[in-house]
Order: C-alpha cells, then sequence, then structure tokens
C-alpha cells in the first residue's frame, strides 16, 4: 500500500510539473543568432525580435507581457531592450518580427513602449565590445488586467513596475550574445 501511494504521489508531482507556464521558441536556443542581433552602434544583424511561445497560462490571465533585459549592460541598472504588453489573453505566441513597430506582426492592440534605446519595439543584443557574454532574459508575463494603463511613450521602469503590480506568474527563457 506504501508503494501505491508513493507511486501516485510521484506521478501526481510529474503531472503537475508539466503543466507549469512556460516560454518557448522554436527559433531560439541558448544564444541569439544574426538574426536578433542589433543592426547599428558596431553590430551589423538583423535587429529581429524572435518567435515567441507559451503554455499553460495560469487561470485569471486577462493578458500577457514580454519583455527582454540585459542585466549585464554595463549601466547599473541593465538595459531593456523590448517590452511589448496589453497582449490579449487568447493569444499564445509572437511571430518572428513582431518588435517591428512599422509591420503589422504584432497582434492587434498589444502596446510596445520606450526600451532603453528610447524608441519602442524591439532593439536585439549588441553589447559593448569586450565585455563577454551578456545574458538576456525574455520574459512572458500573466496578467490579472485587460490593459495596463500604459502606452508607447511609458518609460521601461514604469512599465516594470505596472507589470509586477498587476502579476499572477511569469515564465523566462535566456540567451547569451557576446561581441
Amino acid at each position: 500500500m506504501k508503494r501505491i501511494i508513493l507511486i501516485t504521489a510521484m506521478l501526481a508531482g510529474m503531472a503537475a510539473h508539466a503543466q507549469t507556464f512556460t516560454l518557448k521558441s522554436n527559433e531560439l536556443g541558448g544564444q541569439a543568432t544574426h538574426k536578433q542581433v542589433l543592426n547599428g552602434f558596431g553590430c551589423n544583424g538583423e535587429n529581429k525580435s524572435p518567435q515567441l511561445f507559451w503554455e499553460n497560462a495560469p487561470n485569471g490571465t486577462k493578458s500577457f507581457a514580454v519583455t527582454i533585459f540585459d542585466e549585464d549592460a554595463p549601466t547599473g541598472s541593465g538595459w531593456w531592450h523590448w517590452l511589448i504588453f496589453d497582449i490579449a489573453a487568447s493569444i499564445k505566441a509572437l511571430k518572428p518580427g513582431a518588435g517591428n513597430v512599422k509591420s503589422e506582426a504584432a497582434p492587434k492592440n498589444a502596446i510596445q513602449s520606450k526600451t532603453d534605446f528610447g524608441t519602442p519595439g524591439y532593439s536585439g543584443p549588441c553589447p559593448t565590445p569586450g565585455s563577454g557574454f551578456h545574458k538576456y532574459t525574455i520574459t512572458v508575463y500573466a496578467l490579472d488586467v485587460k490593459n495596463l494603463g500604459l502606452d508607447a511613450n511609458a518609460n521601461p521602469a514604469l512599465v516594470g513596475f505596472t507589470l509586477n503590480q498587476h502579476l499572477i506568474q511569469k515564465a523566462s527563457m535566456i540567451m547569451y550574445f557576446k561581441k
């Protein structure tokens, strides 16, 4: 009887683990590629935001947001590369290039606010030469509101603060890049 209970508990634990909120990409591995790298500031990439998708959003999710943050930027406070929010709860993926604000690749009504480059939309990795590998954390946020009440002029600190005020759960993945 003790074995049956133990096996049942182990299977239940594995099933619960398999159902966690998860961020994935069919395009990304552990390293940023030429596709994601910035085209500017001494880098010559395609500056194309990665394809992303998420699974098992928590109950009560009313919208999503996605950010990319470089904690290794030599600023003392990191560097925000992408902030997109007010993504409808029915959306479960972002197409490659969704971070281009001039294209129509982003979900309808989603807002892309200013990054630390001072403009809205995606701006890819381009670390300072010789600064080694930088860690780019890509995070999807499940939120308890449909809209954050912010616009494309919101700065990254305000977006981050507001995201955390409405956070249900988040899931992240990491890519690295060095110049």
